[in-house]
């Protein structure tokens, strides 16, 4: 309707005004009308929301309707790559950054010019070329603005293929980047698989998931700062997690424990092979410990393991009906002393999957609550026998009409993503919800060839660029 020159005024809750503007620049159009509601719906009675939105919204939207743009405030002018934009001393740029929301509070790398040009020589890219546009923000993502973000985070210059894999992992459409600000808070979780974890240095083993290995921190740690730098997901723009969380470091799998027991990594569910470099992420909401998992057998330990997974869950239940169909894929992140329970018991991946399927289910009537009664994100409060009558669930949710049956946490058994990793020498494992459609599992190739981005080819007029 804008760009047909019709004014319109978009309608936000308290707290939301920030990233309406934002989001609305990032499409293209800065200082975007706004209303807003005197309380978010969710905290009134239907009778107190309308009062209030005759009285407090109402003039609001006749306001925004009747401005002109020029009313409207001005344009957001940002600077550019190789501008300026803080010299001193160690303190005085930290202070200039932390000023402008540009850092995470933690001590960092200055990006200086000469830093980001050695962190990208002898790569062979071009450190203008274009991955994308990113949403919300609408900023271009290049090879540099990666690669700012590198510097930053400590990252070694041989990360960068790794981040480039996840820079278009976030321009891409299936991921969804735009939804990392939800107010759940979720975060991602970025999961490694290749060579490269052993050859680059990444932790596999004990504190998996602490900081500690420079590789799995910085490469982390990156993705905050880059989601924050270049995507805006900062309390000022896009991100409005009620509590969040803390930055995640990189989950790289044991690729000796997989190979061992003959199961493929977790981007071979996403076409890759075990040796492929491959990096894969999805956003986690709730994390369970499913600790000192007792057990000889397959048989013996999936019902604790399944039980874990249907523990994490809750809210997520959303995904499979509701915000999406059958978007909600759990992780369940198994120590190498697990996994080979299941290696000797000649159980592939499929079957665990298929067991967890038959164990990790709760009773129908609390799924029902989780989807409807326990929230507004399902319009019709309809029961499970309704949705599979209406095709939007498989069969195995109405067995029957008894409300205390067992129903399953995911549509299928192969929705279950499962990761191996950890300390070789304990039972333990990680159950891990999903975000769905806020966050799809999408895998990426790494590829750590030499780029021909700038190479000229000898006899050609022309140099490739």
């Amino acid at each position: 309707m804008e760009r047909a020159g019709t004014p319109s005024v978009s309608i936000v809750s308290p707290g939301f005004e920030r990233q309406a503007v934002a989001t609305g620049r990032g499409l293209g159009f800065d200082n975007m009308r706004l209303a807003v509601l005197d309380a978010h719906p969710d905290a009134f009675t239907h009778d107190d929301l309308i009062a209030g939105f005759r009285e407090h919204t109402v003039p609001q939207i006749i306001a925004g309707l009747t401005a002109a743009l020029d009313d409207m405030g001005d344009a957001v002018e940002e600077p550019l790559a190789l501008d300026i934009v803080a010299s001193g001393s160690y303190d005085d740029v930290y202070d200039a950054f932390a000023a402008q929301g540009w850092c995470d509070g933690l001590p960092f790398v200055p990006p200086t010019r000469e830093a980001v040009e050695a962190f990208i020589a002898g790569t062979g890219h071009d450190p203008w070329r274009s991955l994308g546009v990113v949403k919300p923000s609408g900023r271009e993502v290049t090879v540099w603005s990666v690669a700012v973000n590198g510097v930053m985070a400590g990252c070694k210059p041989e990360y960068l293929p790794i981040l480039l894999a996840m820079a278009g992992t976030l321009t891409g459409d299936r991921y969804g980047v735009e939804h990392s600000g939800n107010t759940t808070g979720a975060d991602a979780l970025v999961i490694l698989d290749g060579p490269c974890v052993t050859e680059l240095g990444f932790n596999h083993g004990p504190g998996v998931q602490r900081e500690g290995a420079r590789a799995n921190a910085s490469v982390g740690r990156w993705l905050r700062l880059f989601l924050r730098n270049v995507c805006g997901f900062t309390a000022d723009e896009h991100d409005k997690g009620t509590f969040g969380n803390p930055t995640k470091p990189v989950l790289a799998e044991d690729m000796a424990a997989l190979a061992e027991i003959g199961w493929g990594p977790v981007a071979a569910e996403f076409g890759f092979g075990p040796s492929d470099d491959a990096v894969t992420i999805g956003r986690i909401n709730s994390t369970v410990l499913i600790g000192s998992v007792y057990g000889a057998t397959p048989d013996e330990i999936v019902p604790y393991l399944a039980d874990g997974l249907a523990r994490t869950t809750g809210w997520d239940l959303s995904h499979v009906f509701g915000l999406g169909r059958g978007d909600y894929r759990p992780i369940l992140v198994l120590s190498p002393m697990l996994a080979r329970v299941f290696g000797k018991g000649g159980w592939s991946k499929a079957q665990v999957k298929a067991a967890l399927f038959e164990h990790a289910r709760i009773p129908a009537w609390k799924f029902e609550k989780l989807i409807g009664e326990w929230s507004n994100l399902t319009a019709g409060r309809r029961t499970l026998l309704d949705m599979v009558d209406k095709g939007d669930l498989p069969p195995v949710f109405a067995a029957s009409d008894d409300p205390e049956r067992l129903v399953p946490i995911v549509t299928a058994a192969s929705k279950f993503v499962i990761a191996v990793a950890g300390d070789p020498n304990r039972a333990n494992a990680l159950a891990m919800a999903h975000d769905g459609l806020h966050g799809n599992w999408t895998s990426a190739l790494v590829d750590r060839s030499q780029s021909l981005d700038l190479v000229c080819r000898v006899g050609d007029d022309e140099c490739s660029t």
